[in-house]
């Protein structure tokens, strides 16, 4: 009761113009949910991008990405290179930077400051913070070249930042209208905050959906003839290495140890499940910054399965990059699962494509 009145209150004094709210001098496209975790924000932003690179309109501009940067050391707005830290940047950032190279990723936790950073260009912008010894190897000065259009992560409950199109993801495990706000459930706003929204996003749906529950979701959360509804399931890609010295051959093992620290990995154990055996399980918080004690159990699980492969996600493993004298016993076992979030139909996918364009 007591969070839920500070919401409303919170709301109603920026709906009423008792706290000001600014607009990005450029187009934006704020990419949200309103639980803790678990949504699929960073691949749906990865997926985004990619439909923004391949479009006529868009291929050729210069696009961001702003976000946090959560459980990042550095201060202030930042600039995240393929081989900044995650401990500089924080993982989800470091994933998009090194997964786009064309895209300028920033962080900062004022995000009207990053927009303005980001809109104004400024080239060679850096700050002292990037003197800070988490960066390792960091550039003198990384390029913030003018940006045209900003894709902002995780920024629904930024009230002082208007995006110009709202997307609000939803767990389709876990329906709004069954949960509670923190601290019983994992609601960080309010269910009504969802009219705000001019997509909303169900993830992780099975690969069917027929017409029946599809208009159930539409009625259950209450959404206008002007919003629209998507439905998307997650797809899991073919293992990476995480260190070069990584070797291929114990992908094809029988038995894997799966490493993880994300708010939930069932779907990932039963998608590994169809391929391997699983032997162990080591589970961390989530954004989780491994030490040199986790590195530890990495071996000893190693030593009790000699043949097993190591496997975790690919945020987990750009915190894993951050481990300093990782054995070579870990590092040639240690993979990822790339992941990537997909429409239900060719339809939908296309459908969402014209929307997004037409809507920014």
């Amino acid at each position: 009761m007591i969070y839920g009145l500070v919401l409303r209150l919170r709301h109603r004094a920026y709906d009423k113009g008792k706290k000001k709210v600014f607009e990005a001098p450029v187009p934006t496209i704020c990419v949200g949910n309103i639980t803790v975790g678990g949504t699929g924000k960073t691949p749906h932003t990865e997926m985004i991008l990619r439909k923004l690179l391949s479009s006529d309109q868009w291929a050729y501009a210069n696009l961001a990405v702003l976000s946090r940067g959560y459980k990042r050391k550095s201060k202030g707005f930042q600039i995240v290179t393929p081989d900044s830290t995650a401990s500089f940047a924080g993982d989800e950032p470091l994933q998009m930077a090194r997964k786009f190279p064309s895209v300028t990723v920033a962080v900062d936790k004022d995000r009207v400051h990053g927009c303005e950073v980001l809109a104004s260009g400024q080239e060679g912008y850096f700050s002292a913070s990037l003197r800070d010894p988490v960066r390792a190897n960091a550039p003198e000065k990384p390029s913030c070249p003018k940006a045209q259009l900003i894709v902002l992560d995780d920024a629904f409950q930024y009230r002082r930042l208007s995006a110009r199109l709202n997307i609000v993801l939803i767990d389709y495990n876990r329906p709004i209208w069954e949960d509670k706000l923190l601290p019983y459930g994992r609601l960080r706003d309010l269910p009504s905050r969802l009219a705000q929204a001019q997509m909303v996003i169900v993830t992780k749906c099975p690969a069917s959906l027929d017409n029946w529950e599809r208009s159930e979701w539409r009625r259950l959360l209450r959404l206008t003839p002007a919003q629209q509804l998507f439905f998307t399931t997650i797809s899991y890609g073919t293992p990476e290495p995480v260190f070069p010295e990584a070797d291929a051959r114990y992908t094809y093992a029988q038995r894997l140890v799966l490493v993880s620290g994300i708010a939930n990995d069932a779907p990932l154990r039963s998608f590994l499940s169809d391929s391997y055996k699983l032997a162990g399980r080591l589970a961390f918080p989530d954004h989780h910054k491994f030490s040199r004690a986790d590195i530890r159990k990495l071996s000893a699980a190693i030593r009790e399965n000699p043949t097993a492969c190591l496997m975790t996600t690919e945020k987990d493993a750009q915190r894993l990059r951050d481990v300093s004298k990782v054995p070579l016993e870990v590092r040639q076992r240690l993979f990822y699962i790339p992941i990537e979030a997909s429409f239900l139909s060719p339809e939908e996918d296309a459908a969402f494509t014209s929307a997004l364009l037409g809507r920014i």
